[in-house]
């Protein structure tokens, strides 16, 4: 067998050739390393978002809360219901919750929607890991015009900031006194508000978009849903959040798909790029591999030896492109949620799957990559390969 080291040797050696296809290679895992990543943040995020016991409660027919409306006073039976679970004060966790999604400018001057939720005092208690960023302010106070903006959309919109005055139209405008963290949920793409002031400034008194609801055990929930869902003073869609959440995740099934078409496209154009280095390299080789064969290397330890070297290169330009997604692990994005239209932000995750994508892709372009020009490296004749000068 052929040692590693003369591999090593080799591609020292040719220090330009390999560089230049590590660089390649990296650029290669890092794109689609970014766009995987992406997905698996925005998945992260819709998951951790559904609690088990909590569900949500929207008009029939209705596919999100945006194009859900309930009567305000048949939503304030809700919390009546027996069997919802209660905070520390005794208020039951239940939430009437609006929502508004208007345009909103961000800092670079371009526009997008944002979801706007007019909450209940409650509905901070109905998230994961929800609480106020140490010196970051406080929670709104209802009536005074007031906001809480999270600390994902805080520097990507105009007036967002703590201390900032927000205008979402001409009629709504709020002041920031608060930034909030979710624990990475759905949460963290909005902004919330009063919801008896989002009432008042966008003219929809006596009508709520979805409650909020957290019951005290599974089997409260099965007779919660029963109730919300076939009671004659209801007949609402009472969804868990975990399905909910789950069928809103669908919308990143499109960036799953063009993510993966994208990534088998340069992985293939990869292939070609390492094929071409080592194409080069068994031309500038020839007598060596003549050498090689006459000392009693085989056929097959030249093959292992030239697809192991394709193997190295592009492994290096792997961990390169992999060590390069590093920095972007603290990096927030913003893209569509293609079920409400609103803006989502999304931190990018670099776990399992990300990492299995690079692998599966660093091992497709060396081992492709290499193997036409190692068969053409064992097929040469041991005589005519050292005549070559």
């Amino acid at each position: 067998m052929i040692p590693l080291k003369y591999n090593v040797r080799n591609l020292r050696v040719r220090w330009v050739n390999t560089l230049l296809t590590m660089l390649g290679t990296g650029a290669i895992v890092w794109s689609s390393c970014i766009l995987f990543g992406l997905v698996e943040g925005l998945q992260h995020s819709m998951k951790v978002s559904g609690d088990p016991l909590d569900v949500i409660v929207m008009r029939k027919g209705s596919t999100s809360e945006t194009n859900s409306g309930i009567e305000l006073t048949t939503a304030e039976k809700i919390p009546t219901l027996p069997g919802i679970a209660r905070d520390e004060k005794g208020r039951p966790l239940a939430a009437l919750e609006l929502l508004n999604i208007p345009v909103v400018e961000r800092v670079d001057g371009s526009r997008t929607n944002l979801i706007i939720r007019g909450i209940d005092p409650v509905s901070t208690e109905l998230r994961p890991d929800f609480k106020i960023l140490e010196g970051q302010g406080r929670m709104l106070e209802p009536g005074k015009g007031e906001c809480v903006v999270s600390k994902n959309l805080a520097k990507r919109f105009k007036g967002a900031s703590l201390g900032s005055e927000l205008k979402v139209g001409e009629r709504e405008k709020y002041r920031v006194v608060g930034i909030f963290s979710a624990g990475g949920s759905a949460a963290e793409s909005e902004i919330w508000v009063d919801r008896k002031e989002l009432e008042q400034n966008t003219a929809r008194e006596g009508i709520t978009s979805s409650v909020q609801v957290r019951a005290n055990s599974a089997e409260d929930l099965a007779a919660l849903k029963q109730t919300i869902e076939n009671d004659t003073q209801f007949k609402l869609a009472a969804i868990s959040e975990s399905a909910y959440f789950a069928d809103q995740s669908r919308s990143s099934a499109f960036l799953i798909v063009a993510g993966t078409i994208i990534a088998v496209l340069l992985t293939i154009g990869a292939m070609f790029a390492a094929a071409n280095t080592m194409y080069a390299a068994i031309r500038s080789r020839t007598r060596e591999i003549g050498t090689m064969r006459a000392l009693g290397f085989s056929r097959f330890d030249l093959l292992i030896s030239f697809l192991g070297e394709s193997v190295i290169l592009c492994t290096l330009g792997g961990l390169l492109g992999l060590a390069a997604t590093i920095p972007l692990s603290a990096l927030t994005y913003g893209t569509s949620n293609f079920n409400t239209f609103s803006e989502v932000t999304i931190n990018f995750r670099f776990g399992p799957i990300v990492m299995a994508v690079a692998f599966v892709m660093t091992l497709a372009m060396g081992v492709f990559g290499g193997l036409f020009p190692a068969i053409r490296a064992v097929r040469m004749d041991v005589i005519t390969a050292l005549r070559e000068v």
